[in-house]
């Protein structure tokens, strides 16, 4: 009707002008929508993915970095979680040759005020490397979950600090303290909360009630091998929801609503250490460890099945092939992958077959023993924190290692293994990257830092 009233041609100018108002609008619109913040809720970030997806970051870091606040604490190597407008986190603070007091504390994220802290009593008696807790709080809304290094799990109350629910690994499963300490931190799914408390004899995985700590399922023979301490993570593949856990006999694939197994593929680890997380990018699951290698398997699309593509044919830590991972995960970067070594080493292999493309020491500096870094995933690049206490922006390529900026992020405190050290001391926590802002920690302080571009 607007046609015929108006004419074809005053029809089509004013299609056009609408065409160009549209196009316009469009183009101003990322500038109109407010640029999205994230949270930081758990071990390596929502979903445990190691990938930072905030916009609105800085290109290069300054060369001195100016920190919002610095809140002193204790001891511990628990990386915090921020969520809510709060930062958790955990730490240890000694009272005698072994035992102490664990903590957990909330503080306020602009100010680093201390809002609650809820302690309890640790003795820490036949753990090695006894310094603090070592599991990142998990927030899942109202509720935060810490765990303490011999096995104390808590419930609190986000807002309060108040204790909903505890269960003690030893005293309620009968578990048996691992050489370093529990290192799992509990992982929600739904109304469940997993956690691996290597419970004796059948409950080396468990699942209970969020809300009240009750056990709804248990799974796998804690006796047959130990536990580990590599993070469980959550994936869909083969048309389900597959619950994977890196335990030191193998690596398992469990249905998370009932503990049943899916699948599951042998690997016996050297010294019972699984560390790092396990890496997914569908259809591909890698694991890696200090002294037995890498393994990838590939999952299938249509079922929950799991086969082996390649693994490492080393066993020692010094004469490494392909990918002898430590702390720090791997990670998938299209065709190839790319991590750190058993002496900092990191490597890029060839993602089909493992096939090592190059390697480059620049970002840990010192090819050294337990020398380790964190990665975390940052839009077509990478911020790498060391445990020189540096961090990092780089970028990786089958071409190599392109290092775009570094600075000094935090002192290293914990002198463990690094006598030969250059700073005599190491930093083995992973930072939370929450609100443009990062988080870290050492044996002295936590400490916020923005990344947030100018």
């Amino acid at each position: 009707m607007g046609c015929r009233r108006f004419g074809l041609a005053n029809c089509m100018v004013r299609g056009t002008i609408l065409r160009q108002f549209l196009i316009f609008g469009l183009a101003l619109w990322p500038a109109l929508v407010p640029v999205a913040a994230e949270d930081w809720p758990e071990w390596r970030g929502t979903g445990r993915s190691g990938v930072w997806r905030e916009t609105g970051i800085l290109e290069t870091l300054p060369k001195r970095l100016e920190r919002r606040w610095t809140t002193p604490i204790a001891a511990g190597y628990a990386g915090p979680a921020v969520a809510g407008g709060r930062v958790y986190v955990t730490d240890f603070r000694g009272t005698d040759v072994n035992s102490g007091i664990e903590r957990a504390l909330a503080l306020d994220e602009k100010t680093g005020e201390v809002l609650w802290t809820h302690e309890w009593a640790a003795d820490y008696t036949g753990m090695d490397y006894a310094v603090g807790p070592r599991a990142t709080p998990t927030v899942d809304g109202e509720r935060v979950y810490v765990l303490g290094a011999v096995g104390e799990l808590r419930c609190l109350d986000a807002k309060t600090g108040e204790l909903v629910w505890r269960r003690s690994y030893r005293e309620d499963f009968s578990a048996e303290l691992p050489t370093w300490g529990f290192s799992a931190a509990p992982l929600v799914d739904g109304e469940r909360l997993i956690v691996v408390p290597a419970g004796r004899p059948d409950a080396k995985v468990m699942a209970l009630d969020k809300a009240t700590g009750k056990e709804i399922w248990r799974a796998l023979d804690a006796v047959v091998s130990e536990p580990g301490y590599s993070q469980p993570i959550l994936l869909d593949a083969g048309g389900t929801r597959q619950l994977i856990v890196w335990h030191a006999g193998a690596v398992a694939s469990l249905d998370p609503s009932n503990g049943e197994l899916f699948w599951e593929q042998p690997f016996k680890v050297q010294m019972n250490t699984p560390i790092a997380t396990p890496a997914w990018s569908e259809p591909h699951l890698l694991v890696s460890a200090f002294f037995s290698g890498p393994r990838l398997y590939s999952l299938a699309f249509d079922r929950p099945v799991s086969s082996l593509l390649w693994k490492g044919e080393s066993d020692s830590a010094v004469d490494t092939d392909k990918l002898h991972s430590l702390m720090a995960t791997p990670v998938f970067d299209g065709d190839y992958i790319y991590g750190l070594d058993s002496a900092g080493e990191l490597r890029c292999l060839r993602r089909a077959t493992g096939e090592r493309i190059w390697e480059s020491q620049q970002a840990t500096v010192e090819k050294l023993r337990n020398v380790s870094a964190f990665i975390v995933r940052h839009e077509d690049r990478y911020f790498i924190s060391n445990d020189r206490g540096e961090l990092i922006i780089a970028k990786f390529s089958p071409e190599g290692y392109e290092e775009l900026s570094r600075v000094e992020l935090i002192k290293p405190t914990t002198d463990r293994g690094a006598n030969r050290r250059e700073r005599k001391a190491v930093n083995w926590v992973h930072p939370a990257y929450a609100n443009r802002h990062i988080y870290i920690r050492n044996d002295e302080a936590i400490i916020s830092v923005s990344l947030e571009a100018k």
